[in-house]
């Protein structure tokens, strides 16, 4: 298979996998065909440097999950990772060898890179921050190459023309998440009440939208449908926009790529977020009007109503784990809860050990999921 098809292949399944993330060990084994790797890893945080708080990890092989490898790494080296305050001053965007992240001493006594990175095949890997501007800290990590020929110039190319793809399947899954919509079809999210759903033709017209997207629409206040195009307010935006749109719908036989943009509104409104995802349309298709691109409009100011008596009775939690969950879910850290508390850290942690051992969990990731699945109810 020649370069171009393998990128193309890798691409259609990586925006398959947007809509659902149990499509994604499928594209990240097309990753690691593509690239010539061992593995891909995502890794996903919050918070301000120095304060970096995990929400994310999957460590793939060949399309494999190793959870087995992630838990190991969170537990016993990501707390003494040197590499990792140094990497979170890395140039977005920029692919850097993982060795050059260590010292010329730590190269000899690290464990993190003796220990962990050879069993994650990723020792003489890359890596490249994804971050987004609200804060989310991405890391997408690429495996060690399956031969001798290592970093290349083809190679890295292709990881290059990769990553903005796997930055956006990360930002889609985090939208889509957020909007109650986990795994959702280009249909199903027509029903969705947390966020704005569009269905474009391969024209860029409109064909359908849901309850939010006409609300927006209709106010006109950021975005507004001009004789059945959408249009935004700005003009700088709408030269954004048009952009957007035209890479995810071409004229010509290039593929189609996704992306997203803020969107501003009026001064006291916080801008939205759109994420614009290509759909493959069926062949032949006889000149019918199909779903060529799904837009979702995301407030990212706007907070879930998580109501701590729902979250209470629902994972019967004593008040004071309830407290912790849903401030957890809120993105407090430990520290702030432990403040905001005058307990100790160590009482809040062992809230939610408590609260893991009831829910069958092991992650703050997971009881974060958990509770924001409760949002809005009640």
């Amino acid at each position: 298979m020649s370069g171009h098809d393998a990128f193309e292949r890798t691409l259609a399944a990586i925006y398959d996998a947007m809509l659902d993330d149990a499509r994604w060990p499928a594209a990240s084994a097309l990753i690691d065909e593509a690239c010539g790797i061992k593995g891909n890893d995502l890794f996903v945080g919050e918070g301000p440097e120095g304060d970096v708080r995990v929400r994310f990890v999957g460590i793939y092989q060949r399309g494999q999950r190793r959870e087995d490898l992630e838990r190991d790494y969170l537990a016993h080296y990501y707390p003494i990772d040197e590499c990792a305050p140094r990497f979170g001053q890395w140039p977005v965007g920029r692919p850097v060898h993982t060795r050059d992240l260590y010292a010329a001493g730590e190269l000899k006594r690290s464990p993190a890179y003796n220990e962990a990175l050879p069993k994650g095949g990723c020792q003489d890997g890359l890596r490249v921050r994804l971050d987004r501007p609200d804060s989310s800290r991405i890391a997408w990590n690429i495996g060690d190459p399956v031969d001798s020929d290592g970093w290349g110039t083809s190679r890295i190319a292709m990881v290059k023309k990769l990553l903005p793809h796997v930055r956006q399947f990360v930002c889609v899954r985090q939208a889509l998440v957020l909007a109650g919509a986990r795994s959702a079809t280009v249909t199903s999210l027509l029903d969705n009440q947390r966020a704005g759903v569009l269905h474009l033709d391969r024209r860029g017209r409109i064909l359908e939208v849901n309850d939010v997207a006409r609300s927006i629409l209709r106010s006109g206040n950021g975005l507004s449908d001009r004789k059945g195009t959408l249009r935004a307010r700005a003009p700088a935006d709408q030269v954004r926009l048009a952009r957007l749109l035209s890479a995810a719908l071409p004229a010509s036989n290039a593929p189609a790529v996704g992306g997203s943009m803020r969107l501003r509104r009026s001064s006291l409104l916080s801008p939205f977020v759109v994420h614009v995802k290509p759909v493959a349309v069926p062949q032949p298709d006889y000149g019918a009007r199909h779903v060529a691109a799904l837009v979702l409009i995301a407030e990212p100011g706007r907070r879930q109503r998580i109501n701590p008596e729902v979250v209470a009775a629902t994972l019967e939690l004593t008040p004071s784990e309830t407290q912790v969950a849903v401030w957890l879910a809120e993105g407090r850290s430990v520290r702030e809860m432990a403040e905001a508390t005058g307990r100790t850290e160590g009482a809040i942690y062992r809230h939610l050990k408590q609260i893991y051992r009831k829910q069958s969990i092991s992650r703050q990731a997971d009881l974060v999921r958990l509770v924001l699945s409760l949002a809005d109810l009640g």
